[in-house]
């Protein structure tokens, strides 16, 4: 297992936070670096059908070793963004023996990651994770994932006696700004399914996830000197405000779970002139996810009808809810619980309160649940990965091969 630590640890060094507002694939130059350094290791690795496109997308293949019959061709798949949310650069990655209570991860700026806090680190006693300096997130979504994918690849050339079929290895850009199955070119990639190793905690498996589309609400006002503002100045910011307390107050994320949906407010800029509000829309369920799409152009036409021409909706889908593809071939499921079990891994199967780019990609021909990668507090400060979730993560990568191939 030092191959699939050190990978990991070696990874997050890299800086590869992606970037929606450049309007480029991939999405900031840090991830096309760290794909040719992946594509170097490939190489090293001795796999065949290579390739490393324009857009930041890095395909290969680990060939069969069956060679008296025909095994279906699965792909594991994974991103090398890391959130916008917070910096990935100069990630200082650290082992701890997790022996319980707090764990200081920067004394000198008093952050410290607490189980009163995240009580699931009580779930960890005994282990040993993997944590940042506290002035970064760590990365482990996702590369958590491709390490474990590759320490399953190299583990699989190491015991040529398990055999396997075609194994399809895909890494992507910009999946944390729902952009990473925008170009991932389902034919060339050549799998009959796949799955992503972008889960959580360990044991998750996920085929339900939300449908998702953003919300960009313009508010245009009118400036005018405050001395003599009165029944002449219109404050876009006051309507926005209005606007926003207009919409449910408790689907909100901190007050949802399970397969609740939720408006979510992820920005807002604004001065008298214009205000700009960001929103994410999400839901399980399509009709309530349409309905929630409909709701924000009825709020905007209320505040138009107070406000002539003052709210203006952009609304965007981003992804959709992969249930509907994956129910169809649910032998996909069957083989990922069953190669969990055999890896000593009880399996949560479990609605994703998010998206993967597998929920696009099994709408675009490409069936592809989520797999646990074991990266807990993700995209912040206080992200950690049990280095027992990911090692078991590799084995369950195995485990499905070895299924696959009637093993």
């Amino acid at each position: 297992m030092t191959s699939l630590i050190n990978r990991f640890i070696n990874y997050v060094k890299y800086d590869t936070q992606s970037d929606e507002l450049t309007n480029l694939t991939p999405s900031t130059p840090g991830q096309m670096a760290f794909a040719r350094v992946l594509e170097q290791e490939l190489h090293a690795m001795g796999l065949s059908d290579i390739s490393l496109d324009d857009n930041g997308y890095l395909f290969a293949t680990l060939p069969s070793n069956c060679d008296d019959k025909q095994v279906p061709t699965i792909g594991f798949i994974a991103h090398m963004d890391t959130a916008p949310d917070m910096s990935g650069r100069d990630v200082k990655p650290r082992i701890v023996d997790y022996q319980g209570g707090t764990i200081v991860l920067n004394e000198e700026q008093g952050i410290v990651l607490d189980p009163q806090q995240f009580p699931e680190l009580n779930d960890y006693v005994g282990q040993q994770l993997i944590v940042t300096d506290g002035t970064t997130l760590l990365g482990a979504d996702d590369k958590a994932g491709i390490a474990e994918i590759l320490a399953a690849v190299e583990w699989l050339q190491q015991h040529p006696e398990v055999k396997h079929g075609d194994i399809r290895i895909g890494f992507n850009p910009d999946e944390e700004i729902g952009l990473g199955a925008h170009h991932f070119d389902v034919e060339k990639f050549g799998a009959d399914w796949a799955y992503t190793m972008d889960g959580g905690a360990i044991g998750e498996l996920e085929y339900e996830n939300f449908n998702a589309a953003s919300a960009r609400i313009t508010f245009k006002g009118l400036n005018v000197h405050p001395g003599a503002a009165k029944h002449k100045m219109l404050n876009s910011m006051r309507v926005a405000m209005q606007f926003a307390v207009m919409l449910p107050r408790w689907e909100t994320p901190e007050h949802t779970e399970g397969y609740e949906g939720f408006y979510h407010l992820v920005g807002m800029e604004g001065n008298v002139e214009c205000t700009t509000l960001t929103y994410i829309l999400r839901d399980h369920d399509r009709a309530r996810f349409e309905s929630r799409k409909r709701e924000i152009e009825h709020l905007c036409h209320k505040v138009n009808c107070e406000f002539p021409g003052c709210a203006k909706a952009e609304i965007k889908d981003q992804y959709y809810n992969m249930r509907e593809k994956i129910e169809p071939v649910m032998h996909v499921i069957d083989i990922a619980k069953q190669a969990m079990e055999r890896a000593g891994v009880v399996p949560k199967v479990q609605p994703i309160r998010g998206g993967t780019d597998g929920a696009q990609l099994s709408f675009k021909g490409l069936p592809c649940p989520n797999i646990f990668a074991g990266g807990m507090n993700m995209h912040g400060r206080f992200e950690y990965v049990p280095i027992p979730s990911m090692e078991a993560a590799m084995r369950t990568i195995v485990e499905i091969c070895r299924i696959v191939a009637g093993n």
